[in-house]
């Protein structure tokens, strides 16, 4: 049998299995190990073990476990609640102001976390009730609350980065690095578009009632001070990485004392809340290693076949495709994935064909990192089955059906799409960061 035939049966039995309903690490690594087993006789059944020596190796991947555990203790110690607040009072006189304070709450929350996961949690129960009874429209702030959280896998520190870098054997800081400017870009897309929105159609984001916004100077001061914990951890955090005194591990471990710290100060570690994050924290971080090592497992075979030669005499030499036609052709690809799977999957499946392509392509892997995530940003909100529309779902009221939730990405997903497009035809977006700053790794 071809190494092309052999790769094509294994693609075929890892998409049948799935449908059995098992997880997506146990599907992909049995996979992985059998066909090793079958290919090359007892020695395969020795990748499994090799792909897990490596990942216990990988010295990065203790930063998971820190982001994951400090994103959490903020949102557990209520933190995130007093910074959206601030956001009511402030922005409240402007229209649509409550759902920019809403993406401007999703950019802090998913510098200190690194998962879209904690930002759905947090939009749906803090601003979407608020947003509602200020008399928001229902639809415009589904989408809000679904674009804004989708940051989290974007902007530093950024957990599916983390996961990209040790796949792709790239460096995570400089991945980081250069997911500062897109995230940022597509928050003021976002803007941009609530602003025009609600100027076109004012009843969309009604301004408060001014007895709500005409506090005293002094009151409105108080309220701003509910951001200065969670800046200072994030800028204690970045800033000793960027300058050089601490390794990635080591800022990762800045952050979580640091949350540790604030939500002693403020009280708030009572209640079981150390408790709760704990677990979350573990639940998480070992569904990541997981993947992680059956990713490594499932590649391993795919260089042995020497998968990657094939498909790219395939696509260049067989059918003449230019280079960005193969780059548009996989980002589509990820687009109808996300549509059934989630990030980490859709990572762990195309992985070992498409980064070495990149690659041997001529295209920069770091930028097509951050490409990677804003395409899995789209997928999450893209029906049917995106992952953060049944996010939203399971914690949003009763007053807004799933069919609200999906007529209410799509203006979000055209917006990230024109995003993607800016960032494609002007790669130094994402890579002028990396290019100026050098971290330790």
């Amino acid at each position: 049998m071809s190494a092309e035939l052999i790769i094509l049966f294994m693609f075929s039995s890892m998409l049948l299995s799935m449908l059995t309903g098992q997880r997506v690490f146990a599907v992909i690594g049995f996979v992985g190990v059998v066909a090793a087993a079958i290919l090359w006789g007892n020695g395969g059944f020795e990748m499994g073990f090799a792909a897990a020596m490596k990942l216990m190796k990988w010295y990065p991947l203790l930063t998971l476990p820190m982001f994951i555990f400090m994103g959490y203790l903020l949102s557990e110690s209520g933190i995130a609640e007093d910074l959206y607040k601030a956001f009511h009072v402030w922005m409240g006189g402007l229209r649509g102001g409550l759902a920019l304070g809403t993406i401007g709450l999703m950019v802090i929350i998913s510098a200190m976390n690194g998962l879209s996961v904690a930002g759905m949690a947090i939009g749906a129960t803090i601003a979407l009730p608020e947003l509602l009874k200020r008399g928001y429209d229902k639809i415009m702030v589904s989408g809000v609350i679904q674009a804004g959280s989708s940051l989290g896998i974007l902007v530093p520190p950024s957990v599916v980065l983390v996961l990209y870098g040790m796949i792709a054997r790239q460096p995570v800081g400089q991945l980081w690095l250069a997911g500062v400017f897109p995230g940022l870009l597509l928050a003021a897309l976002f803007a941009i578009y609530i602003v025009i929105r609600c100027h076109l159609n004012p009843s969309l984001g009604p301004v408060l009632p001014k007895e709500e916004r005409d506090l005293p100077l002094s009151e409105k001061l108080k309220l701003l001070k509910a951001g200065i914990l969670p800046f200072l951890i994030f800028f204690l955090m970045m800033g000793l990485f960027l300058m050089g005194y601490t390794s990635l591990v080591e800022s990762s471990a800045v952050g979580a004392l640091s949350a540790l710290a604030v939500a002693a100060f403020k009280r708030r570690l009572g209640n079981g809340v150390l408790t709760r994050t704990i677990e979350q924290t573990l639940g998480i971080s070992c569904m990541f290693m997981w993947i992680i090592l059956a990713a490594l497992c499932f590649g391993a075979v795919f260089d042995g076949l020497g998968a990657v030669r094939a498909i790219e005499g395939l696509l260049i030499n067989d059918w003449g495709l230019s280079p960005w036609t193969i780059l548009i052709m996989m980002q589509l690809s990820f687009i109808l994935m996300g549509m059934f799977l989630d990030d980490t999957a859709m990572l762990v499946i195309v992985a070992p064909l498409y980064i070495p392509l990149v690659g041997k392509l001529g295209f920069d892997l770091i930028w097509y990192g951050v490409l990677y995530t804003i395409t899995c940003q789209i997928s999450y909100m893209t029906p049917p089955f995106g992952y953060n529309l049944f996010l939203m779902r399971a914690m949003a009221p009763p007053e807004i059906s799933l069919a609200d939730i999906y007529r209410s990405v799509w203006p979000f997903v055209i917006v990230m799409m024109i995003g993607l497009a800016i960032i494609m035809a002007f790669p130094q977006i994402a890579l002028w960061l990396p290019e100026q700053v050098n971290v330790r790794g």
